[in-house]
């Protein structure tokens, strides 16, 4: 699910379930979180030994989201409706700033590419939720999520065939400031020196 390597860690842009797919009758959970919201995770993409901790920050509706790595070594912003990612580096000052060539992807949103199926309710941080079977091209995965749409776990197989899991610790609601979906305005912004791979989030070594 996840490829986590530095600032890389921040590009949990690896595939889960994201876009502007197209409407449809089938039953399904709302798909992107329906107040602003911050949720940390943990997340254990299949190869990595142990889970590491991501804090997202969710604007409502799912228009925009951040993700922070727990050093504050970056972010990672995804804009759906400009299809932007913009990845932050505090300790270079810089951020690079793309548009996905197969679109947006990461683990923390739902779209309506995927089949869901109703599965009972579940409980994760303390919070009630309706838990989910989504099938894909690749295979299967599990969700639960409350019914204003904030994932609280997610398990299996991803958009791009990739495994992984992801348990939320804690929610907090209250208002995001549209500023922190922005670069900050001192940093210098750089240009990627290689391709991004699709589903693999950035993984540039971009100078200036």
């Amino acid at each position: 699910m996840v490829q986590v390597k530095g600032v890389a860690a921040l590009s949990l842009v690896a595939g889960m379930v994201l876009g502007a797919g197209a409407a449809s009758a089938q039953q399904h959970p709302r798909l992107s979180p329906a107040r602003d919201v911050t949720v940390v995770y943990s997340v254990q993409p299949e190869k990595m030994p142990k889970p590491v901790q991501a804090i997202v920050q969710f604007k409502a509706e799912g228009d925009k989201l951040r993700i922070d790595a727990p050093d504050h070594a970056g972010s990672t912003i995804l804009d759906r409706p400009a299809q932007r990612v913009t990845l932050i580096m505090n300790k270079q000052r810089v951020y690079t700033s793309f548009s996905p060539k197969h679109g947006l992807r990461n683990p923390f949103m739902l779209d309506m590419t995927m089949q869901y199926a109703p599965d009972g309710t579940g409980s994760v941080a303390g919070m009630t939720c309706d838990k989910w079977t989504i099938t894909s091209p690749h295979g299967k995965a599990t969700a639960c999520v409350t019914q204003d749409g904030v994932i609280l776990s997610e398990e299996g197989v991803d958009a791009d065939g990739l495994h992984g899991k992801l348990e939320a610790q804690s929610v907090t609601y209250g208002p995001l400031a549209d500023t922190l979906f922005q670069p900050p305005a001192d940093y210098q912004q750089i240009t990627a020196q290689m391709p991004i791979p699709h589903g693999a989030g950035p993984q540039s070594s971009a100078k200036p």
